[in-house]
Parts: structure tokens; sequence; C-alpha cells
């Protein structure tokens, strides 16, 4: 029988592959960005979110705040890549969205597994005249030179799939990436800087947690991890699996109140606060607190080993990452 051993959850961003030098050259596309979200999820101006903004915010610009928030990020996905290495999974099922990179508005699956033998991680796509600290800042994402294949464990996604399907889950099914752009940036992500250089197979799961109408609710994200969890315990082989939600937490308005509460209920597995996160208060880039609450419904068996949180502001008008790093493990 396969076992869950451990689970991971860990902000992705342009942020955490930026230098102290670049980290507020982001900025720049807040400010020029037209339609913002507050913390109860309203849309408004970057100027209408300045004008609300706590002005305490700017002594988070500071630079020596600035350097110590990269260095804590920068530790934060050392110390799961080291987890990672040190537990060494047979199977690393990523919870991750799909950005309009693969799926787009003619077929946007709700809920997607990947079972292809391989899965590409493309070449960097973008344009010439993208900014260098943007372009450094994606890297971390895909190849920046060469596209590479990375295994899948396809004959356990088959697996996965069928007995969700049989649990009353509807599971779209994919041998093939539409685009030849390859993986999307949750699971490049996952491959460069968590698992590096290990070479572990994957499972990739897709939701779509940006995207009307058809995004998952919190409480069925809850119950699709622990759909996926009854479905590994009926793998008949010893497979030891790793769990790893990829994106989150609140972004692009950094909320600290929101973060906290989501960070305590996946440590704690906590499937009525996380099922009950109100819907408006998931959207943009909070919407990938959707896979933080799919891994804790999957690894509700394990005990908090570490975490940490960072709130990584960009603007005075409280724009940026809150970045987070969790680990549940088979003990304390």
């Amino acid at each position: 029988m396969a076992e869950i051993i451990l689970g991971i959850a860990s902000s992705h961003g342009p942020m955490l592959g930026s230098p102290v030098d670049d980290f507020l050259k982001h900025a720049e596309r807040d400010i020029a960005n037209k339609a913002h979200l507050d913390l109860d999820g309203t849309e408004l101006t970057y100027e209408a979110l300045l004008a609300k903004a706590d002005p305490a915010i700017a002594d988070e610009l500071l630079p020596d705040v600035v350097s110590a928030r990269v260095a804590a990020c920068q530790a934060g996905i050392g110390r799961l890549a080291e987890t990672m290495a040190d537990q060494k999974p047979d199977v690393v099922v990523i919870i991750g969205d799909d950005q309009h990179e693969q799926f787009l508005t003619d077929n946007q699956p709700a809920i997607l597994i990947y079972s292809g033998e391989t899965i590409k991680n493309g070449v960097l796509p973008l344009p010439a005249t993208a900014p260098e600290y943007w372009k450094t800042a994606r890297s971390q994402y895909h190849e920046a030179e060469q596209p590479r294949d990375y295994p899948v464990a396809a004959d356990f996604a088959r697996h996965l799939t069928s007995s969700l399907v049989d649990d009353g889950f509807d599971i779209s099914h994919s041998e093939k990436l539409p685009r030849p752009t390859g993986e999307g940036h949750a699971y490049g992500f996952v491959h460069h800087r968590l698992m590096r250089d290990l070479p572990v197979p994957i499972v990739p799961v897709m939701l779509n947690t940006y995207f009307p109408p058809n995004q998952p609710s919190p409480a069925r994200c809850f119950a699709l991890g622990q759909g996926l969890a009854k479905a590994v315990r009926a793998w008949p082989e010893g497979l030891r699996v790793a769990f790893v939600a990829s994106g989150g937490l609140s972004h692009f308005t950094v909320d600290p109140e929101l973060d906290a509460k989501v960070m305590k209920a996946f440590l704690d597995c906590d499937g009525d606060v996380l099922g009950n996160i109100p819907k408006n208060r998931l959207n943009s880039g909070n919407s990938e607190i959707r896979n933080w609450i799919t891994v804790a419904g999957a690894c509700a068996g394990l005990s908090p080993v570490w975490h940490d949180y960072i709130p990584c502001y960009r603007t005075p008008a409280g724009t940026g990452c809150g970045m987070g790093f969790a680990i549940l493990g088979t003990g304390s």
C-alpha cells in the first residue's frame, strides 16, 4: 500500500526569483495595473488602493526590511528543498494551477490530472523587450535555453483519476499538453526550486483556481484532497508519496489576516476552516490558496513540522505577495 509521507506548501512568484536589487522593481507592474482587488475582493484602481492603505506599509519598503525578507524567502525555499531531498519520496503529486499557459477559454477544466509519460519544461516564453529583472525572475519556472522532459508517474496518475471518478469527482484527463511551451509555472517552480535535481516522477494535478465560472469551491478542494489520499492508500505497491501545494498565499494585495488563518488551518488540516473561506477572498492570486486547501485535505494524517510567513510588500498601496512555506510530516 502506498503512503503519504510528506506535505509541502510553498508560495511561488516572480519575486522569489529576484535578488534584492530587483525586488521592488515589480512595483512598476502594480502601478501600471488599472484593476486591483482590495482585501474584500472589490475591484479598484491602484490610486484608490493607495488611498485606503495603512501609511505604515511604507516602512515595509525600507532597504533593510526588503533585504531581510528576501533572505527569509530564500531560506524558506531552501528548507523545503532540503526536506524533499531528505525524505526521498517515490512520487510527488503537485497541486497547482494553470493560468492560461496550457488551457484557454475554449476548454478550461476545473480539475485535470495529467498522465503523459513525461512532461516538458519549455523555453522561457518572454519577448526580447522584456526588462532584465523580469527575465531573471521568470527563469525559476522554465529552462532558460533548452527544454527538457521530466518523468511522470503515468500509471499512478491514471489510478488517481479513476479512483476519484469512482468517488464522484468529474476529473479531466490528458496525456498530452495542448501547447508547446510545456508545463505551467506552478510545476516548473517545483521542479526548479524544490525538487532541484531530484529525478522523481510527478503527478501534475491542475486546478482552475483563477477563472470563473468553474473554480472549485474551497470545500470541494478539501474533499478532493481527501479523495486523493484515499486513492493513494488504495495503490497496491509500497510507494512513498509527497504532496506539494504550489502557489499562494495572498496576492496581489497582501492580506496578513487571511494568510495567518490559512496557515494555521493548513498546519491543522482543518477542513472546517479551509472549506468555509469566503469565495470573494479567493480571487486573483489569492485563488491559489485552493492548492493549499487540497493538500491539507490529502495530508490530514500528518503533523506540523515547520512553517514560515513573510509579507513581501512592494508598494505603499499594500501590493505584493504573502509568501508562505510549510511542511507536514510523519513526526513533529
